[in-house]
């Protein structure tokens, strides 16, 4: 019995990240009218009348998202929060209400729940959503948070991952790969830290790279140019995986390719330096690191004269057809193909 047991069962990895949510998720079948988007966007889409109400849920475990020896609890909050904000914002809706969930083992004091909250409500002033709900429990080990936020967005202006159409530009917010080099920062510091708790941590004064890991902004200005410059991308999604994972959605879920320019790519300073001193490649860093919420959209070609002088924006290819690939073109002239397989949250070992 036992071998047979062994013999059906199929390691979540062996699916991947999409392919385990594409998988779990291919029977769901839409009943209502009202339901205008369901699984495969930044966030679900139900019509109530004038306009459109826009669902997202995210949820944040210890020991997989966040590791609390360099994570502060009120940053962990406040992140939390813009994480479930910024997928409201990548279709071009604003974000009203959140609920909170929050389970937790008898390690967390009154007090340490206090400081995570007092960064929920921070994000919730920030950006004028309503707390309006959740729930508490225990968990047998560590701290769970999940996010669900609430948004709102005009019919005709929700913009979704699979309407990019072949000759459209690709456009990138702000710029990408810092936070994941926060990351090896704050990662190279704890096993100074564990190997002798002596040691002061070193962060060489990176406010920049460990502040986008621990506390990321949401892009709500940028919906707010879009709107006063009367633009609608044609696609769009939030930079959390990677540039090449959310490339890799919009291009697979519009049937169509993508061309990027490395050059186009948006990388700041700091983060070029410390990659290299990291022994990194910039652009792969920016292609799979992550955790960044920016946005990246699509827009029509005569569309450009709105885009050119918005600040913080950034043309870095087009879309081609689906038969082209998704390719990276490099600053040395060669082309390369972009793969993407989303974070690997199923670890072996973690259970």
């Amino acid at each position: 019995m036992a071998e047979q047991e062994k013999a059906d069962r199929t390691d979540v990895n062996s699916l991947g990240e999409f392919g385990l949510i594409d998988h779990l998720t291919k029977q769901a079948r839409v009943e209502n009218p009202s339901t205008v988007k369901g699984v495969g966007d930044d966030a679900a889409v139900i019509d109530n009348g004038d306009l459109l109400t826009v669902v997202s849920t995210d949820m944040l475990v210890e020991g997989i998202h966040f590791d609390l020896m360099y994570t502060p609890l009120k940053h962990l909050g406040y992140k939390a929060v813009v994480v479930n904000l910024s997928d409201i914002y990548a279709m071009n809706a604003t974000p009203k209400q959140i609920t909170v969930s929050v389970a937790l083992s008898n390690r967390f004091s009154v007090e340490a729940m206090e400081e995570l909250y007092a960064g929920i409500h921070a994000a919730c002033e920030r950006y004028k959503v309503d707390l309006v709900g959740g729930d508490t429990t225990s968990s047998p080990k560590g701290l769970y948070i999940s996010v669900t936020a609430i948004g709102q967005g005009e019919k005709g202006k929700v913009v979704y991952r699979n309407t990019a159409h072949v000759g459209d530009l690709i456009c990138i917010t702000g710029n990408l790969g810092a936070a994941y080099l926060g990351l090896q920062l704050l990662e190279r510091e704890r096993q100074v830290f564990l190997a002798d708790p002596n040691m002061k941590p070193d962060l060489e004064d990176q406010n920049l790279l460990v502040g986008r890991l621990l506390k990321p902004e949401a892009r709500k200005d940028m919906i707010e140019l879009f709107a006063k410059n009367k633009l609608v991308p044609t696609s769009m999604i939030d930079i959390s995986d990677g540039l090449a994972s959310e490339l890799y959605h919009i291009c697979q879920q519009s049937g169509v390719g993508a061309f990027i320019e490395e050059s186009g790519v948006p990388i700041h300073p700091d983060a070029q330096q410390m990659a290299i001193k990291f022994k990194l490649d910039p652009i792969t860093c920016a292609l799979s690191g992550g955790e960044d919420y920016e946005l990246l959209f699509t827009i029509r070609p005569h569309d450009i004269e709105k885009v050119k002088y918005l600040p913080d924006i950034y043309i870095a290819g087009e879309i081609v057809k689906a038969a082209d690939g998704i390719k990276l073109h490099t600053t040395g002239g060669n082309l390369h193909d972009i793969t993407a397989q989303g974070w690997a949250h199923f670890k072996p070992g973690v259970e």
